[in-house]
């Protein structure tokens, strides 16, 4: 059987140049791709440890109330056991009630300056990385 050849043929050198040219812009471009990537998976990484500490603090908060009107309540019911009056009572109930009340406003404030806090630091990388995209765009 005869072997069948191909003709060598010379590329142009404008040719080359193009292909090197495309090669060189698509690995930039992969470059670019890959740092975009990374910086992505950074900043959700810092997302995710940011959500799961804020979430700690505003629960940790949340039980500290619990325990604390738990107790409150405890130390009624032990004190009302102990009254020699309905008058006794009364005021023992009076004054649990000014307690409660006190640690549901102090509670509330608390935990609207956890989450505010929490929104705040959640929201700056985001920001930040938004800035960046936006200053990329515009420089391209």
């Amino acid at each position: 059987m005869p072997k069948f050849e191909m003709p060598k043929v010379e590329m142009p050198e404008a040719f080359r140049d193009m292909t090197e040219k495309s090669v060189k812009q698509v690995k930039d471009g992969y470059e670019k791709m890959r740092m975009a990537a990374e910086e992505a998976t950074d900043l959700m990484e810092d997302q995710l440890e940011l959500t799961r500490s804020g979430f700690m603090s505003i629960n940790g908060k949340a039980l500290e109330t619990a325990k604390a009107s738990s107790d409150a309540t405890f130390k009624l019911f032990t004190e009302m056991m102990g009254a020699k009056t309905v008058s006794d009572v009364i005021a023992l109930q009076s004054a649990y009630a000014r307690e409660q009340f006190e640690l549901a406003t102090a509670s509330t404030k608390e935990m609207q300056e956890l989450l505010s806090k929490f929104a705040n630091d959640a929201a700056e990388p985001v920001k930040g990385a938004f800035e960046k995209v936006m200053k990329d765009v515009k420089a391209a």
